[in-house]
């Protein structure tokens, strides 16, 4: 999920997407969006036979001017699209891409395929709200107004796209940024799209549905499919490299490693920000930190001694 955007101008408007190839026929479809605070990454990967387009964007009109991005590389129709998790900025663009193209399939990970519609639901009936940072927002209609479009095909850990010359392998790695992360990894272009489990643009991005003690485990398998040389995409920012999402591994499992130490020295979570000596800003660890001590087995926590 994204940081809160700056104060928004009400005169806001989105560039056009920014396609760049980052493989064999693997490219990249990069969204700087200053009104919503985003700088979002979507994926596509061609092969014979379809097109998978990885994540579908925040609105239904941004996720149009992306299928026209993708109609102008003339490498097919879009057959399917794998949402990465279930955070409104990927998966709002569903509805659009399925009027665009009635037979493509929506893939994602079964807790994504579930928990989608409440998200969305949540999502939207607070986005205009007093007091939301995206009330005044350019794109606030068009938030609001975005279909709900849930995975048709669902899946509990591995699940293989054949688009004729090429396979595609979707994979849940296990729980990080949510419950449902799924990473979409070409293995003969060496090109692996992580979503939001890889940050660049900020770190990684702790929210109140944040799995944060598994989320080093879940990153140890990315890193495990990726040979010297690949290239990655997070969902946010510049595209990385297999050595990049080692150090955000690092830094994350610092996160898991420090939460446990100091519940089992007994301090309350609500002394942890301030006790802990942590890899990124504290101000965005709240979550994190709250998370973390929900799910420490009930022996990893000791009584604070006052």
């Amino acid at each position: 999920m994204p940081d809160l955007p700056r104060e928004p101008r009400a005169d806001a408007r989105p560039p056009a997407p920014r396609v760049t190839a980052v493989g064999d026929r693997c490219w990249v479809v990069r969204l700087t969006l200053p009104d919503l605070n985003l700088d979002l990454n979507l994926g596509v990967v061609a092969g014979r036979d379809g097109v998978i387009l990885v994540d579908s964007g925040p609105t239904e009109p941004l996720a149009a001017a992306v299928l026209d991005s993708v109609a102008a590389l003339q490498v097919g129709p879009v057959t399917h699209v794998v949402n990465t998790h279930a955070h409104w900025d990927h998966v709002l663009g569903n509805a659009a891409v399925r009027a665009r193209h009635p037979a493509c399939a929506v893939l994602a990970h079964e807790e994504t395929a579930a928990s989608l519609r409440d998200h969305v639901h949540t999502f939207q009936a607070g986005v205009g709200e007093a007091g939301s940072p995206y009330a005044g927002s350019a794109h606030l209609a068009d938030l609001r107004s975005a279909g709900i479009l849930p995975a048709d095909t669902s899946f509990s850990s591995v699940h293989v796209v054949d688009l004729g010359d090429r396979v595609v392998e979707l994979v849940h790695p296990g729980r990080g940024h949510t419950a449902g992360d799924v990473v979409v990894h070409v293995p003969d272009a060496a090109v692996l799209f992580a979503g939001d489990l890889v940050e660049q643009a900020a770190p990684p991005s702790y929210g109140e549905d944040c799995w944060p003690l598994e989320w080093a485990t879940a990153l140890d398998v990315v890193v495990g499919t990726l040979p010297p040389g690949a290239v990655v995409v997070p969902g946010h920012g510049d595209v990385v490299d297999r050595d990049f999402v080692q150090r955000q591994r690092d830094a994350v499992g610092v996160v898991s490693a420090t939460i446990r130490d100091l519940a089992g020295q007994g301090v309350r979570p609500e002394d942890a920000l301030t006790a802990g000596d942590w890899p990124y800003p504290v101000e965005q660890l709240a979550d994190a930190v709250r998370r973390g001590y929900e799910h420490l087995p009930r022996g990893a926590r000791r009584l604070p001694l006052a």
